[in-house]
């Protein structure tokens, strides 16, 4: 045989070899395609452990139309799913769901989970075992087989959930003394009864309607409510029981009922307003931001003042019973339950007699003022005016009326005492002590100048600093009984910017207050930087740019009271009432003798800006202050009045420093407005 007849043979045996090796590995693959194509459609999709877990994260995003795509579509109709699972879970406020999956057993195409669930809700937590049954469905993979019981294991279709809830009663605001400043009292609930109206009622309605302060369309709604019948009574608005005009107008319209209902109370009402604060019915903002806290839409929550500020102590929590009960309302399993917890009691250092006293001196004011106890730091008085009734917030305030608190030019709602103002003469004793603790005062020293109107240089071109009077010899003492400003403006500059501001700061300027309500901070300048010599000098008596809060300077004054230590101010009483130092040695010790000397003078000396307030009884010491803003020199500013004053004697059984501002003394007096005002409140404190 040729050998190309033999090489041609060995290719053709080669190619049959290769042939036969190539047809089992195919036949292979192709087996393990079949393999894996059956496999993947016997376990299309996740498995039911999964899908028990993303169902349940569904609950908690309340996205029960994708908890229903992942359920049997024939074990519930659509629209019955949703309700039941959407009034069921939202109503015992489902939240933080987690689930343990404990096994799972495979019946053929079923698989049952069980798992152990724990979830918090109004009533506390809830916990149970449970188990869910999937079922492979050949398009969609796993499906759950729904029933009532995935929801709790007791639950059948006939069962329902019952919410009982046991309302705590909001705690108390109380004053020194136990006076309440804030607690319950009661009030007309103003309702319709439709089965004794008249038949054609449309008059009466508007009528009504203007009454109350609501719309016609509102009281209609009311009424065609779906459980409204002939003998309801729809409730429409809470009114005063002091109202009586009101009241008979209202019960001449027939149909017309008035019930007695429990409301929040505050009986000092406009004098202690921007203190106390209000509540008010919860927002979908309110309940967004504390989401999660047991509010719902039917609660009340502080809305300004203290009410807001101790709003978590105030509230206390609702009882709460979740139930399962049958069709028949009889009771087969309690899910959780929650016993209730009244709100607690926030008894204040505030004295209600001292508080309505100061108010009625200054209700007709712009203005603030502030008591405190020097020589503890208790705050017994926090009054701003003019005011508003926090009453009416809680019987309901039409918009016309809260138009007329937010138009009025006097700002009744604005709170004053939290704010900041130019505190003129009242801030002359510590650039005073500033000057002697620098060494660039001695108070012994006669100098400056003895006239009324001054000025450093030429430099100062037309401006001259001014004094209302003159006298002699000029030393620090008759400076501050005189109130000189001219006094104060050259000790400023003889100090310097940079030791005057520094000094300021010693006494807390451009810090924050520490104490229970924020208060806007002290400042000595715009910018934070004195760079003018002008306003250096203004600002040594109270002027330029410098601004004051009101308790921050009357913590500053403390320091008069207690060896040169400022005291932290404080709201919440205590039994045994002990001090705390804020800023210790503000002044030295000496000379806080020879300032407190030199405050009394300014009260005691028939001479002294402070006289109107002297007293034959106790000694008092102080510091007038009249602080004019205006455009230019040489016109008439705008002048805000202070008075600082304090009793000097530790041992007297109602010692008191009070701090009172008038924004527009112009032409009232000046500072002596503020000054006799405040004597009367002594006066009556003091007997």
């Amino acid at each position: 045989m040729s050998r190309r007849r033999r090489r041609g043979r060995k290719r053709r045996n080669t190619k049959k070899r290769m042939l036969w090796i190539l047809i089992p590995i195919i036949l292979v693959i192709a087996l393990l395609a079949v393999a894996v194509f059956f496999f993947k459609w016997k376990n299309k999709g996740p498995e039911p452990e999964e899908l028990l877990k993303t169902y349940m994260s569904y609950i908690e995003k309340q996205d029960y139309e994708k908890m229903y795509e992942m359920i049997d579509p024939d074990s519930e109709k659509k629209k019955e799913f949703l309700s039941r699972n959407e009034n069921i879970y939202e109503g015992i406020s489902a939240s933080d769901i987690q689930i343990k999956i404990k096994e799972t057993k495979e019946d053929g195409a079923k698989k049952t989970v069980s798992y152990t669930t724990v979830m918090q809700s109004l009533g506390g937590e809830i916990s149970f075992d449970n188990t869910a049954t999937f079922q492979r469905d050949k398009d969609r993979g796993y499906v759950l087989e729904w029933t009532d019981s995935v929801i709790f294991p007791d639950l059948s279709a006939e069962d329902k959930v019952r919410i009982y809830s046991d309302e705590a009663a909001r705690g108390q605001i109380i004053d020194r003394n136990n006076t309440v400043l804030a607690g319950t009292g009661q009030a007309w609930s103003c309702g319709l009864v439709p089965g004794k109206m008249n038949e054609d009622a449309s008059a009466d309605i508007t009528k009504l309607a203007g009454l109350l302060g609501l719309t016609e369309d509102s009281i209609q709604s009311s009424l065609s409510q779906n459980w409204v019948s002939d003998d309801s009574f729809v409730p429409l608005s809470t009114i005063s029981m002091s109202d009586e005009t009101l009241v008979d107008q209202l019960l001449e319209i027939p149909g017309v009922k008035l019930t007695a209902t429990e409301v929040r109370s505050y009986p000092l009402g406009a004098s202690a307003s921007h203190l106390i604060g209000y509540t008010g019915s919860v927002t979908a903002e309110d309940l967004e931001k504390h989401k999660g806290e047991g509010y719902t839409s039917d609660s009340v929550i502080g809305k300004s003042g203290l009410e807001s500020l101790y709003e978590k102590e105030l509230r206390g929590e609702n009882g709460y019973t979740i139930a399962i009960e049958d069709e028949n309302g009889e009771q087969k399993s309690i899910l959780a339950y929650r016993e209730k917890k009244d709100g607690e009691t926030i008894k204040l250092t505030i004295d209600a007699s001292l508080q309505q006293s100061l108010y009625d001196q200054f209700r007709e004011d712009e203005g603030a003022s502030v008591a405190m106890n020097p020589y503890t730091g208790e705050v017994l008085a926090l009054v701003s005016t003019p005011s508003y009734d926090n009453n009416a917030f809680i019987f309901g305030i039409s918009n016309s009326e809260w138009d007329a608190l937010n138009n009025d030019e006097k700002k009744p709602m604005y709170n004053r005492f939290r704010q900041t103002f130019a505190p003129g003469s009242t801030l002359k004793p510590f650039t005073a002590a500033i000057g002697l603790a620098e060494g660039t005062i001695n108070p012994n020293e006669s100098g400056g100048s003895q006239g009324t109107s001054w000025q450093k240089d030429e430099s100062w071109g037309s401006y001259f600093v001014t004094t209302l009077q003159a006298y002699s010899p000029v030393n620090l003492e008759k400076a501050l009984v005189y109130s000189d400003n001219i006094y104060f403006a050259q000790a400023a500059l003889n100090l310097g910017a940079e030791k005057f501001t520094a000094g300021l700061e010693k006494f807390g300027f451009n810090k924050e207050l520490p104490f229970e309500i924020r208060m806007t901070a002290s400042q000595y300048d715009n910018d934070g930087e004195i760079t003018d010599e002008i306003q250096l000098a203004d600002s040594g008596y109270g002027q330029g740019e410098i601004l004051s809060n009101p308790l921050h300077l009357a913590s500053m004054y403390t320091a008069f009271s207690n060896n040169g230590n400022m005291l932290k101010p404080y709201l919440l009483y205590k039994d045994d009432p002990q001090s705390e130092v804020w800023i210790s040695g503000a002044i030295s010790q000496e000379n806080t003798s020879l300032l407190v000397n030199d405050l009394i003078s300014v009260v005691n000396k028939p001479e002294g800006s402070g006289y109107a307030a002297h007293r034959d009884d106790t000694t008092l010491a102080g510091k007038t202050g009249t602080a004019e803003l205006k455009s230019e020199q040489g016109t008439q500013g705008h002048e805000i009045g202070w008075f600082s004053v304090f009793t000097t004697d530790a041992n007297i059984s109602k010692p008191i420093l009070l701090v009172s501002m008038v924004d527009g003394v112009d032409g009232k007096g000046g500072s002596n407005y503020v000054v006799e005002k405040d004597a009367a409140v002594l006066d009556q404190y003091l007997q």
